[in-house]
C-alpha cells in the first residue's frame, strides 16, 4: 500500500482567502465550510508520505495576465484578486506550506494551463491525484478534466472538501466528473479506502 501512497499527489486548489474569507473579493460562498476538510486531508496526506502540491492563483497587480473577462478588477488603481503579494493572495488561516511541499501558481482555470504542474508530477512519478479546494465549476472542473485528458490513472475529488457558490452548482459539476471516470469520495470514504 506504501507505493500507491508515493504514487499518488494532494492538489489542493485556490484556499486563498480572496476565494474563501467573508470579505474576499472573489469569495465562493461554499468555501469556508470546508476549509476544515481541506486541513484534515492535507493532515492525512502528509501522514501518508502524499506528495501536497498547493495550486495558488497569483495575479499581476495590474491585472495584465487575468483573464480578459476579469481585467476591469484590476483597474484604475485598485488591488485586484489574489494579486501578488497580497493579503487575498495568502492561503487562509490554518494552511500551511511546509518542506517537501510544492506550490503551482496558476493564472488560469486549470492548473495544467500554461504551468509545468504535469512534467513535474511525472519527474515524481504520480499516477494518483486527489484533489480538494474551490471552485467546483471553474479551477476544480478544467484540472480534473485535464487530468483525465492527460490519462492519470486515478482522479478523485473529495465531494466534501471541495465547494461552490451554491449546493447546486456543486453537485452537478460533481455528476459531471463522475461521468467521465472519475472517483467522488467524501474525506472520510478516502481516508478508509487508503487505510
Amino acid at each position: 500500500m506504501g507505493d500507491k501512497w508515493k504514487q499518488t499527489a494532494l492538489l489542493v486548489i485556490d484556499m486563498q482567502n480572496d476565494f474563501i474569507l467573508e470579505d474576499g473579493l472573489m469569495r465562493v460562498d461554499g468555501g469556508e465550510a470546508i476549509v476544515p476538510n481541506v486541513i484534515k486531508a492535507v493532515e492525512i496526506a502528509r501522514h501518508h508520505g502524499v506528495l501536497v502540491v498547493w495550486v495558488v492563483r497569483e495575479h499581476d497587480p495590474l491585472g495584465r495576465d487575468v483573464e480578459l473577462f476579469r481585467r476591469h478588477l484590476y483597474s484604475s488603481g485598485k488591488v485586484g484578486p489574489t494579486s501578488k503579494g497580497s493579503k487575498g493572495a495568502e492561503l487562509v488561516d490554518g494552511l500551511v506550506i511546509k518542506e517537501g511541499d510544492y506550490k503551482i501558481v496558476k493564472t488560469r482555470f486549470s492548473a495544467f494551463f500554461n504551468t509545468h504542474l504535469h512534467s513535474f508530477l511525472q519527474t515524481e512519478g504520480i499516477k494518483s491525484l486527489v484533489i480538494v479546494g474551490v471552485q467546483t465549476p471553474n479551477c476544480i472542473r478544467q484540472t480534473v478534466f485535464d487530468a483525465v485528458a492527460l490519462d492519470y490513472e486515478n482522479v478523485s475529488v473529495i465531494v466534501d472538501a471541495t465547494a461552490a457558490a451554491t449546493p447546486d452548482v456543486h453537485v452537478a459539476n460533481i455528476f459531471d466528473m463522475k461521468n467521465i471516470g472519475v472517483r467522488i469520495p467524501t474525506l472520510q470514504e478516502w481516508h478508509e479506502s487508503e487505510a
